[in-house]
């Protein structure tokens, strides 16, 4: 018998028959994802506010870089009007995409020295040198660098060089006049601010710099003319008018600072330094009531002014008010260490007013290593003196005998 031909199997009636698995499975994982879904759509609409800026930045395209001639123009806009943070920042975003443009290094050099930030002046400046070898902006920017750096020695050489490349640009004589100034060259100072002033007579470095050469030599009145006209040029330059008023200290002219003061509050209301400067000059007047109300307001706007707590205790000590000017002198310690004197020397003498030479004496022995100043001293040693009466065991040893005399010098503007 042929097996292999008898045997035939009947696929239709087999039992082993998979298509009813495959459909419950595929109907599990339709279950699966459609679960997953919906928690998706739930997890969306609840994190919405959270997940959209995400999903837009994924889909939009990134914003335009805004072109460098753009910016400079906007920082030049924003220098002219005062706001020099805001040219600062916008000079350093066109310096950013055009390096080599020594036309951005200046100015943003420039603006960098103007807010005392001078290692990053330095830097612009030598960035420029290295951009443009035979440009004189580099260098001359280097010499005010130098100069404010207190490094005027190695400034002089370096303008020279700049004058080489250019003899008629203004701002490497204006720079020349500040570092000939610091090394008490007075002659020269003139004569570079005056032919800086001759070159460009829109320049406000080069008015600016004929003007401090001549208040060193005590001409105010002359530099008063020459900060006029930089800040006719220039309306909205802050410092234009602290350096003016510093000018008209020199000429004892009390009422003209106010005058000035008050212009630069009206244009900016929120200018601490014209408040505190006005203070001071109220408490000279000795109108001590206008004086405590410009501190206070100074202070109600930044509480971290120590010149402002500095003047504000000198209020409170003529007013004999001890203990609220021991904690203004205090706090203006606490902020600038031994930079205000005052704040030493007249806290000693207030714990002296209140009979505590315990805590006073050392104030006042501290004191005495702050000051070359004659007067100042005097009245450390009357303090201490006055103190040693009330002690019959006080060492009279370790008080001096009597101050030094340093060599007067000229008080420089702009500092006032």
């Amino acid at each position: 018998m042929d097996f292999k031909r008898g045997i035939r199997i009947n696929r239709s009636a087999s039992h082993l028959n998979f298509s009813g698995r495959r459909r419950h499975a595929a109907r599990l994982w339709l279950i699966l994802l459609w679960i997953g879904m919906m928690a998706g759509i739930i997890l969306v609409a609840w994190q919405f506010q959270a997940i959209q800026p995400r999903v837009l930045a994924l889909v939009q395209p990134p914003p335009p870089t805004v072109a460098a001639p753009t910016l400079a123009n906007a920082a030049y806009e924003a220098y002219l009007a005062g706001r020099l943070p805001e040219a600062e920042d916008n000079f350093s975003q066109a310096v950013r995409l055009e390096p080599t443009n020594v036309d951005y290094l200046f100015e943003y050099g420039r603006i960098l020295l103007l807010q005392n930030k001078l290692g990053e002046g330095l830097a612009a400046a030598e960035q420029a040198i290295v951009a443009a070898p035979a440009d004189p902006r580099g260098y001359a920017l280097k010499v005010w660098a130098l100069d404010l750096l207190d490094r005027a020695e190695e400034a002089i050489p370096i303008g020279l060089e700049a004058l080489d490349l250019n003899p008629d640009y203004a701002p490497t004589y204006a720079y020349l006049a500040g570092a000939y100034n610091a090394l008490g060259r007075w002659r020269q100072a003139q004569e570079m601010g005056g032919r800086a002033v001759e070159l460009d007579p829109n320049n406000i470095d080069a008015r600016r710099a004929f003007a401090q050469s001549l208040v060193w030599t005590g001409r105010y009145d002359l530099a008063a003319e020459q900060l006029q006209a930089a800040i006719q040029i220039h309306p909205y330059l802050d410092f234009l008018y602290f350096e003016l008023a510093g000018a008209y200290t020199g000429l004892h002219n009390d009422p003209a600072k106010i005058a000035i003061y008050e212009h630069v509050l009206a244009i900016q209301p929120e200018n601490t330094k014209a408040m505190v400067r006005m203070c001071e000059t109220y408490f000279s007047m000795r109108i001590d009531n206008r004086a405590q109300y410009y501190c206070e307001e100074a202070l109600e706007r930044d509480p971290l002014d120590p010149r402002a707590w500095k003047q504000v205790g000198q209020i409170y000590y003529t007013r004999r008010n001890y203990e609220s000017a021991i904690d203004a002198f205090n706090t203006c310690v606490e902020l600038s260490g031994s930079q205000y004197i005052e704040c030493w020397y007249l806290r000693g003498l207030a714990h002296y007013r209140l009979a505590q030479c315990d805590i006073g004496v050392p104030i006042l022995q501290e004191a005495l290593n702050y000051t070359d100043s004659p007067d100042i001293r005097r009245n450390i040693l009357q303090g201490l003196y006055m103190c040693a009466e009330d002690d019959p065991n006080y060492d009279f040893s370790i008080v001096p005998t009597e101050a030094p005399t340093p060599t007067p010098i000229p008080t420089p503007i702009g500092i006032f």
